[in-house]
């Protein structure tokens, strides 16, 4: 197998910047001009992006990022890809990298969670004393996930807080080990908990991706694909053995193919295989389905009485299953 022409850099850093909104606009222009596509979001604490481009674009990008003093201990985790993993490049100035909205807001550079490299990570995980919290929305975790996390149910990571709340006997008098995709939620996550209370608060350095890519664990313990945040949807992760953990959103068989729903209102992340994709018109319900606005049924030039049909049949199985 050829070597990959391309490559998709995962990357954060807290660092204060002075004016982040003059930052991002420069940041956009020169993106473009080396020809990188991708999302980045900077603030006054700092910047967090995922930018593709090819070899010669992102070791040029790595190397005069590292080259600002405001950037120079910037980690990037690289992978190899086959092509652009975004369409466009956007740079946009927000008040926060991760959206926690806290009253009183977490600098992770004064406070934060003990940091574990993979392996210590993983022997912490095989440790009875552990509770380790899945610091992801649960349509990440639905993907894939550490054998044995706790699954919030949270649609965004600022309804993380509320939960841990509403939750907390879950996780007191424990050790506690939180982890998500790159790390940059858990170096906020884990520094609340502290401030709440919570002693022993241990995260992953370097997330799930680097975790994956650490030749001495493996990705091991890891059940299912890690979701991304990019045009690739999700990665792999445990390179002993795959596990699938995601369940069809409409059959429950196992799948790991993630689609929106096709009404543009509703845009639900579903899981699902192709053939019901195509039997269900793309719809997470009924309603979604039979609006005008199908995007399913638009792209598929789809006649009333194609639909129609469809709709029956649907209609027929629920009815054996009832």
């Amino acid at each position: 197998m050829g070597e990959k022409n391309y490559r998709v850099l995962l990357y954060y850093y807290y660092t204060p910047l002075e004016d982040p909104e003059t930052f991002a606009a420069d940041h956009l222009d020169y993106c473009k001009d080396l020809g990188l596509k991708g999302r980045i979001l900077v603030a006054t604490e700092g910047i967090n992006g995922t930018v593709s481009g090819t070899v010669e674009q992102t070791e040029q990008y790595m190397k005069d990022m590292k080259n600002d003093p405001r950037f120079s201990d910037i980690v990037f985790k690289i992978d190899e890809a086959e092509g652009h993993a975004f369409k466009k490049m956007h740079v946009r100035h927000r008040p926060e990298l991760v959206t926690l909205r806290l009253e009183d807001d977490i600098d992770p550079n004064e406070i934060t969670g003990e940091y574990l490299s993979p392996k210590e990570f993983r022997d912490a995980l095989l440790r009875e004393d552990t509770v380790v919290l899945d610091a992801r929305n649960d349509y990440e975790y639905d993907l894939g996930h550490f054998r044995g996390a706790i699954r919030p149910d949270i649609k965004a990571f600022r309804e993380l807080p509320e939960w841990v709340e509403e939750n907390k006997e879950k996780l007191e008098g424990k050790k506690i080990l939180t982890y998500c995709t790159g790390g940059i939620r858990c170096e906020k996550f884990s520094g609340w908990l502290k401030k709440e209370g919570f002693e022993d608060v241990a995260q992953l350095h370097g997330g799930i991706v680097t975790y994956g890519k650490d030749e001495e664990v493996k990705g091991d313990l890891w059940d299912g694909k890690c979701y991304v945040f990019d045009e690739r949807i999700s990665v792999p992760i445990n390179q002993i053995e795959h596990n699938v953990v995601g369940r069809d959103y409409f059959d429950g068989t196992p799948c790991e193919r993630y689609i929106n729903c096709a009404e543009p209102d509703c845009n639900k992340q579903i899981i699902c295989s192709e053939e019901n994709e195509h039997k269900y018109l793309g719809g997470c319900t009924h309603e979604c389905r039979v609006s005008p606005r199908n995007r399913y049924v638009i792209e598929h030039n789809l006649s009333q009485e194609e639909i129609d049909e469809r709709l029956k049949r649907i209609e027929e199985e629920d009815m054996q299953k009832a």
